[in-house]
């Protein structure tokens, strides 16, 4: 998995625009990478994202080794508050998706970012 996420250099990985990844640059990255045009790399990102959507749907966990786990938790119903008003709504009970990285996943990124181990490590994902 290690060489997978290496192939970038380190002033590659800053240039996006404040960190942050885009479902655009996502597709020119696999283009650029597979050797793709960027319609067929297109293709293949929207079909991973629909197939982890639609297995979330149908309520299964899905494991990706190394990398992490997607899966749903469940709200309960509650009453909250308008913060407009402070008038009292019923919040209906729902689902919401959880991604849990992977125990290679943090050390990869870990030891990227020469942060702590993977033992003092936290998910934050919450």
């Amino acid at each position: 998995m290690e060489a997978t996420l290496d192939y970038q250099s380190e002033s590659e990985r800053t240039e996006s625009k404040a960190g942050v990844m885009t479902k655009a640059e996502l597709v020119d990255e696999v283009a650029r990478v597979v050797q793709l045009t960027k319609k067929q790399a297109e293709t293949i990102v929207n079909i991973v994202f629909d197939s982890i959507v639609e297995s979330l749907r149908a309520g299964q966990k899905i494991e990706l080794r190394g990398f992490g786990s997607f899966r749903l938790r469940s709200r309960k119903s509650r009453t909250g508050r308008n913060p407009k008003t402070g008038e009292k709504v019923e919040v209906p009970s729902k689902k919401i998706p959880y991604f849990k990285p992977g125990k290679e996943l943090k050390e990869l990124i870990n030891r990227a970012v020469g942060g702590s181990t993977s033992s003092d490590t936290q998910t934050g994902t919450e």
